[in-house]
């Protein structure tokens, strides 16, 4: 068996998210589905991704891995072939930009020591762009940019992210958020920015969605600090629809600490071992 390595864009629109699920289109079954139509594999292979994404969730530079069953060669295809057979059968909305064989040690999910998200949303004081309302979201207020800035140092940092996220049994909700930052465009779009060893299932929206309620004036500091703390999902967060989240990319160190960043992070973190 082979390892490869599997950089890819998608836009999230029409796709149940990353994961196989029964009866709904995912990014995940569809990749999976022609690799294995290419190389006239006997099953479909099994991909492991850097980070899941939610319904709707677009990416323009998520990582994933497949271990095959062949090596280049010898009438096998070479990784650039591999990668030219998926462009002529996967979906328009799936593009595969890279593949490659993956050095030693490497693990899609676990080497990756951190991912980078943006999400885009057009406030009430903008008009917005037809052409863009499947990657930006629209909030019905105006959004202070300052505003929003002066509340991420509330967010950022080592913390327990509980009140951002869905649970999920046996899982930490323990995240480094080392980077939260909101630009806006000159076309009125704003761009929120998050960069963070890993996320939980729907933190980034949830971030967002607290972020902008303090940002348009109906909540303040305070209440962020409040609902922050909170050692549960909050009800008062606001989770943000999928659509105006994009995975930016995905970020590994180099060849050498691959192994040793795979196994670290299978350890269940907590705050006292930080």
């Amino acid at each position: 068996m082979m390892r490869w390595r599997i950089d890819l864009a998608y836009d999230g629109t029409d796709f149940r998210g990353w994961a196989t699920q029964p009866g709904h289109r995912t990014v995940q079954e569809v990749l999976e589905f022609h690799i294995a139509q290419v190389l006239r594999l006997q099953q479909p292979a099994r991909v492991v991704v850097a980070g899941r994404t939610d319904a709707g969730v677009h990416a323009r530079g998520q990582v994933c891995h497949v271990d095959l069953p062949f090596v280049p060669g010898d009438g096998n295809p070479s990784p650039e072939e591999l990668r030219r057979l998926l462009g002529r059968v996967l979906p328009k909305d799936i593009v595969v930009k890279s593949l490659c064989e993956a050095p030693d040690g490497f693990e899609a999910r676990f080497s990756a020591i951190w991912r980078r998200y943006c999400y885009r949303i057009i406030d009430s004081e903008h008009v917005p762009d037809p052409l863009e309302r499947r990657h930006v979201a629209a909030v019905r207020h105006r959004v202070d940019v300052d505003a929003l800035n002066s509340a991420t140092p509330n967010l950022m940092g080592l913390r327990d992210f509980a009140a951002f996220c869905k649970p999920r049994d046996g899982a930490t909700t323990i995240r480094d958020l080392s980077e939260l930052s909101a630009v806006q465009l000159p076309t009125g779009v704003i761009e929120i920015h998050l960069l963070a060893d890993a996320f939980c299932r729907s933190m980034v929206r949830s971030v967002v969605g607290a972020l902008i309620a303090v940002g348009s004036g109906r909540r303040d500091r305070a209440w962020l600090d409040e609902v922050a703390s909170h050692p549960q999902r909050h009800h008062q967060i606001l989770v943000m629809p999928g659509h105006g989240l994009t995975l930016e990319e995905v970020g590994y160190p180099t060849d050498g600490g691959l192994a040793a960043r795979a196994q670290l992070a299978r350890s269940r973190r907590t705050l006292e071992d930080s």
